[in-house]
């Protein structure tokens, strides 16, 4: 930090008062430094300066931690959705604008902490719905109230959300996934490594691959919900 204070210190350096908060936060920039691998108890601790022991009234072990710092993301979304005027957009129905906002403000979030946004993937197969944390239920609730101030009944707005909530993650796990075979070399081919892959035996998938090296960006998030929309709320089934 400019002022030479760490996440866990005070403006005289000296070792602040813990909360659940700045541990998730600290926790948050570790991960976006570098990387999952790199969280450890005794590493937080470190960057905190405190005693790893310290650490584990707010979170028990690393298996918390980690649902810790999907917790601490989906916080800044929190964050961000109330910072953000309710999009306006026109010729467009006001929940379909806000279910719009939403999917945006999540797909920036997740790409600004793309090492966290993996956890995202990984907890919610792995994690019951009952034992999310707090902040990650909200953000289905969100998206429910949304559906029923629309009017969609509860059996249609069960299937939004799984709809919605497969089009946004799927989406962005598309955006952030690995591609560059080489970051230093120039030439986009040896780039990519397309020489690794036999062009008899994969043509298309070789012919393109430059074209979905490219990220599809906010465009393509709001055109792909465009058409679910439309499908499973205006059509209906």
């Amino acid at each position: 930090m400019a002022d030479g204070t760490g996440p866990g210190g005070d403006e005289d350096g000296r070792p602040g008062r813990l909360s659940r908060e700045r541990v998730l936060a600290a926790a948050l920039e570790l991960v976006d430094r570098d990387g999952v691998s790199a969280l450890t108890m005794r590493r937080l601790g470190a960057e905190l300066g405190v005693e790893a022991m310290s650490l584990y009234r707010y979170a028990p072990g690393k298996t918390a931690l980690l649902d810790g710092v999907v917790e601490a993301l989906f916080l800044e979304l929190e964050d961000r959705l109330a910072e953000a005027e309710s999009a306006a957009v026109a010729a467009s129905p006001e929940w379909r604008a806000e279910l719009h906002r939403i999917a945006r403000i999540t797909y920036e979030v997740c790409l600004d902490h793309p090492q966290a946004a993996s956890l995202v993937f990984t907890r919610f197969t792995e994690v019951p719905l009952a034992r999310r944390a707090p902040a990650v239920l909200r953000d289905h609730e969100r998206v429910l109230d949304v559906l029923w101030d629309a009017g969609v009944e509860e059996t249609r707005s069960a299937l939004v959300l799984r709809v919605f909530t497969a089009w946004v993650l799927g989406y962005v796990s598309v955006e952030l996934r690995a591609m560059v075979d080489n970051p230093r070399e120039p030439d986009p081919a040896f780039r990519l490594g397309l020489y690794r892959l036999p062009s008899e035996e994969l043509p298309r998938l070789r012919a393109i691959a430059p074209a979905l090296a490219e990220r599809g960006g906010p465009e393509g998030l709001a055109a792909g919900l465009d058409a679910l929309l439309d499908r499973f709320v205006e059509r209906g089934l």
